[in-house]
């Protein structure tokens, strides 16, 4: 008799934390149907660096949900907003950043939530974390607990007893801890993509919020980062 694996929803960005997100509910044993959302950002990057994580991750589906939050604006990152470059660790976690895109993850995981009803999907993965992260409010633990209440009053599955979980694996873990997960776990961090303002080239920036961060979590392990930068000094 087949053994059939269990559907899991993976919210893939292409940055190091979804996909060792990605990973960690692969080694759990969940079947991984990923979905990327190409909201407006500034870049196409991030798309192709999900679609190769997803084929290394041997994904049994990667989907492309398109929405424009252009529309609204009011972050560096779909807007005409320079992004912060420079700052230090310290000015990056203090307050929330220019570069949050309103309500981003409550519309990602409202559409995710859909994708998992109509898949039988009763688990979604999202590689939020709250430690090493840029002030962003919809990282945190008391919205995901939020918003796992919306999964159970606002849906069919909900409704009838059995809410899809939402699964925050990286939500208590430092940049470095992540690191070496996806190492451990096989992911190859040189198919990913974490900066907000790359260079025409496609190389990583090297200054942002998103690169300091990834930056300072190799070198807390004693690691190369396996991207290029166009700028690191």
């Amino acid at each position: 008799m087949t053994h059939r694996q269990s559907k899991a929803v993976i919210l893939l960005s292409g940055g190091l934390d979804s996909a060792t997100t990605a990973a960690m509910a692969r080694q759990r044993g969940f079947e991984l149907h990923a979905i990327h959302f190409q909201y407006g950002q500034r870049h196409e990057m991030e798309a192709r660096a999900a679609r190769k994580v997803a084929t290394s991750l041997a994904a049994a589906t990667f989907v492309v949900h398109r929405l424009d939050l252009r529309s609204f604006g009011g972050s560096a990152l779909t807007d005409a907003i320079d992004v912060p470059k420079g700052r230090s660790v310290t000015d990056i976690a203090a307050g929330i950043p220019i570069t949050y895109v309103p309500a981003r993850n409550t519309i990602f995981l409202a559409l995710a939530l859909a994708h998992a009803e109509v898949i039988g999907s009763s688990d979604i993965f999202i590689g939020i974390n709250s430690v090493d992260y840029s002030g962003y409010p919809d990282c945190r633990p008391e919205f995901v607990a939020a918003f796992q209440q919306v999964a159970r009053l606002g849906t069919r599955a909900g409704a009838e007893g059995a809410a899809p979980q939402i699964h925050t694996p990286l939500i208590a873990m430092t940049k470095g801890q992540i690191i070496r997960e996806g190492l451990r776990l096989g992911v190859d961090f040189g198919l990913t993509h974490s900066c907000y303002d790359p260079a025409p080239s496609g190389l990583a920036c090297g200054y942002c919020d998103s690169c300091l961060l990834r930056r300072k979590g190799f070198d807390d392990v004693g690691l190369i980062d396996p991207i290029g930068y166009a700028q690191t000094e």
